[in-house]
Parts: C-alpha cells; structure tokens; sequence
C-alpha cells in the first residue's frame, strides 16, 4: 500500500484547514494591509518548491498556494466585514472599512 498519497492529501488539507481561521484572525486584528507580506512569503515558497526535490517540493507548493490564496481571501474577508458578513473590530473606524467604487 501506498501512504504518500494519503499523506500529501492530508497535509494540504491541514494547510488549508489552518489558513482560515488565520484569515479571519489577521483581518480582526491587523486589518488587510498585510496582504502584500502573505502573497511574498507565498511565491517564496513556490520558488523553494522549485529548488528542491521530493517532499520538500511538494511542501512548498501547497503552502505557496495556500499562501497566495490566503492573502486573496483576505482581501475579500475585508469586503465581507465591511458589508456586514462578518464579524467587525469595534476598534477600527467606520472609515477603515468604506469599500471603494468599481
């Protein structure tokens, strides 16, 4: 039997399990302006999983994607708090949250 597979899916979806709730944690308490560090730290982990080879590979590439989807939802946990979705940092002024006209 063969377990990498089962483990390589495990894994992923232990990365995608913890990447939500820190989504949530990071735009209650420091907002989306960190976005940029998350999508930097993402394609460093994709460019690691280029430079090495077997596990390590495939670990850097699920966490680069994970990571570039991370700070994609962050964006739009943004949007959701600010029309009301989800929870709000009462600390944050209303302005913090004004959503910009497309």
């Amino acid at each position: 039997m063969q377990i990498e597979g089962f483990l390589l899916g495990l894994g992923a979806f232990c990365m995608v399990g913890l990447c939500h709730p820190l989504v949530i944690k990071i735009e209650y308490y420091i907002g989306k302006r960190v976005w940029w560090i998350i999508v930097l730290i993402g394609l460093c982990a994709l460019v690691l999983s280029l430079l090495f080879s077997g596990w390590w590979s495939l670990f850097y590439g699920i966490l680069g994607a994970c990571l570039l989807w991370t700070a994609l939802e962050l964006i739009w946990q943004h949007e959701r708090v600010a029309k009301g979705r989800a929870k709000r940092n009462p600390k944050r002024s209303d302005a913090y949250y004004q959503l910009s006209k497309r």
